[in-house]
């Protein structure tokens, strides 16, 4: 996803001079090419992310559209306070992109998990918050940053994540995509790991289990009603985020669903309160925390099975 962004940000950027590109000594090769692209609009803080923020706050408030781009654990956790009193609570015009969203850092530790972000910062008013699950939509996502006026936090993979979407995909800020149909349970996923949940629903169905699948983009603003109309006569509703269980998607289809009376179980897989466990690369880290394709397989089959 990194590339699909630098390669948007460069769109937007050749085509306002108002956005600038703010780092916090990222390193990649990707800053060094916007670097030589628009020398103007790139401004790198060093290892100072919450500096950073209270920067990007002030060249909102004077008509600048900063994108502030570093590690998402860096951001949400340790610049906390930064953007909810510095850019949410002014209603500044500041777009914060999360670098490895989940367990995308996976070789470098709890430490650089991003597995609490959603939770942290959904209860914090002003902020959109965007999840996409691949690199068309994490451009269409970067799009939809740049045209809301306000505070908008953007977690993007860093893993080559598959591509679902077609050349020319759109979305728009309502947008909840319908990857599978199937009657047996809906399963609601956001973020990069819709490929380990989109495999576990192939696996289902070599058991005749056929269920359907939803990817959600947008966080916040919640599209309550579109969440409704998709669990409406479900058997079983089952979320999967690459996200601590309490606070994230799960949570917050828990609470659509009670809040209207539909009457059914919500189940939800993801980290159980736990910080994760293990090194290696992404998909083995995946695995040591039971979000591999086979076991949120068989973590949906038990479920099913107890009904």
């Amino acid at each position: 996803m990194q590339s699909a962004y630098i390669g948007k940000l460069m769109e937007l950027a050749e085509n306002d001079p108002r956005v600038l590109h703010i780092l916090a000594d990222s390193g990649t090769g990707y800053d060094e090419m916007f670097r030589r692209n628009f020398p103007k609009q790139i401004y790198n803080f060093g290892i100072s992310e919450e500096n950073m923020v209270a920067a990007a706050a002030g060249m909102a408030s004077v008509g600048k559209i900063p994108f502030v781009f570093t590690a998402g654990a860096f951001l949400a956790y340790r610049s906390l306070e930064f953007i909810r009193d510095d850019v949410c609570f002014q209603d500044l015009n500041v777009k914060i992109i999360g670098m490895g969203s989940g367990l995308s850092w996976s070789s470098l530790g709890p430490t650089h998990h991003t597995t609490e972000d959603v939770a942290v910062l959904r209860a914090i008013p002003n902020l959109m918050i965007l999840s996409p699950a691949t690199p068309r939509q994490a451009a269409e996502c970067l799009q939809i940053a740049y045209e809301h006026t306000g505070p908008v936090y953007l977690r993007i993979g860093m893993n080559h994540e598959k591509e679902f979407f077609e050349e020319g995909y759109r979305m728009s800020a309502d947008t909840n995509d319908l990857i599978r149909e199937g009657s047996d349970a809906v399963i609601f996923t956001t973020g990069s790991i819709l490929e380990e949940v989109d495999e576990a629903v192939s696996l289902l169905e070599k058991d005749d289990i056929h269920a359907a699948l939803v990817n959600i983009p947008v966080i916040k603003p919640f599209n309550e009603p579109d969440i409704l109309k998709k669990v409406e006569g479900a058997k079983m509703v089952i979320t999967v985020e690459e996200h601590n269980v309490y606070g994230g998607l799960g949570s917050m289809v828990a609470e659509a669903a009670a809040k209207n009376g539909l009457g059914v179980k919500v189940k939800s897989i993801g980290l159980e309160d736990v910080f994760a466990s293990g090194y290696g690369t992404h998909k083995e880290v995946r695995k040591a925390n039971g979000l591999d394709a086979g076991s949120i397989c068989q973590r949906i089959k038990g479920y099913l099975g107890d009904e």
